[in-house]
């Protein structure tokens, strides 16, 4: 192996090290994971002995210290992370896919960049982008919005935020809820709003369900297995009838403009027949 190929490769003498690791085909693991869970001075991991399981299942031996490090101890945990990355490199690992992204991981990356301290991430599998990509919908513009709320008032309040949202939303929710949480998207935010439900993501029993709200909803119904990733699709924005726009074109003939240009420039806007709203804001003026 070339000195230039070691030094692409090689984790830094100190610092904080995110790394991503395998969703669940083990073949994903990248050869700087491999190097980093050999040579960290600490291993701060999701839970221990999965991370351990990892490293063997990869022909790993861990050399440095692995701790704890989840969702009710980060916080805590963080301070002496600092301290270890000081002298040394910490690895930051989950269980599965990427750190912070809906799991622990913020506390020390916070608190490492305040202090100064070197940080980096060994890129990797997402759940994420795995299903956004697997989807099949419109997903050039997306928001990521974690594990769906349980209860079912915050769960709908959640849908409710989402009727006018544009962009497809990717989450997370449990096998034991997503046929209610379908239900009620189908419900929410309409029968014919596309998406699709992204389950064992690279694993054997991999599967991209994708339709209709409705159709996945009664799909569900009868129980669906595995950890699951939804992506649902943005809305279509609605065309506005040209007298919701008459305001508008009146606004702006008060500070000046022809009403014939006013109609123009607001109907170009909102994607209305300039004649249409020319003459509804005639009939209002008048």
């Amino acid at each position: 192996m070339s000195d230039e190929h070691v030094s692409e490769t090689q984790i830094p003498a100190t610092g904080v090290v995110l790394a991503a690791t395998p969703l669940g085909n083990i073949a994903d693991a990248s050869p700087r994971l491999v190097e980093a869970l050999e040579r960290a001075d600490f291993v701060a991991a999701e839970d221990t002995r999965r991370t351990r399981a990892l490293a063997a299942a990869l022909g790993v031996e861990i050399t440095g210290k692995v701790v704890s490090n989840f969702d009710h101890n980060e916080e805590h945990r963080s301070r002496e992370l600092l301290d270890a990355a000081r002298t040394g490199t910490v690895l930051v690992v989950t269980d599965a896919g990427m750190p912070i992204v809906s799991d622990p991981g913020h506390s020390i990356v916070a608190a490492a960049h305040d202090a100064g301290i070197p940080v980096t991430c060994i890129p990797g599998p997402s759940a994420v982008t795995t299903a956004l990509a697997l989807s099949g919908l419109n997903v050039g513009h997306f928001i990521f919005d974690g594990f769906v709320p349980r209860k079912s008032g915050a769960r709908r309040a959640w849908l409710q935020s989402l009727v006018d949202e544009r962009r497809a939303v990717c989450c997370f929710e449990s096998p034991h809820r997503i046929a209610q949480l379908l239900a009620d998207a189908a419900d929410v935010l309409g029968p014919d709003r596309r998406a699709a439900v992204c389950r064992e993501l690279t694993k054997t029993y991999e599967e991209v369900k994708r339709g209709s709200l409705a159709e996945l909803a009664e799909w569900a119904a009868d129980g669906v297995r595995g950890e699951i990733t939804l992506v649902i699709e943005g809305g279509e924005p609605e065309q506005p009838e040209p007298e919701d726009l008459v305001e508008r074109v009146l606004a702006l003939v008060d500070t000046g403009e022809r009403m014939k240009d006013a109609a123009k420039q607001v109907a170009k806007a909102h994607g209305v027949k300039v004649g249409d709203l020319y003459d509804a804001a005639l009939d209002a003026r008048n």
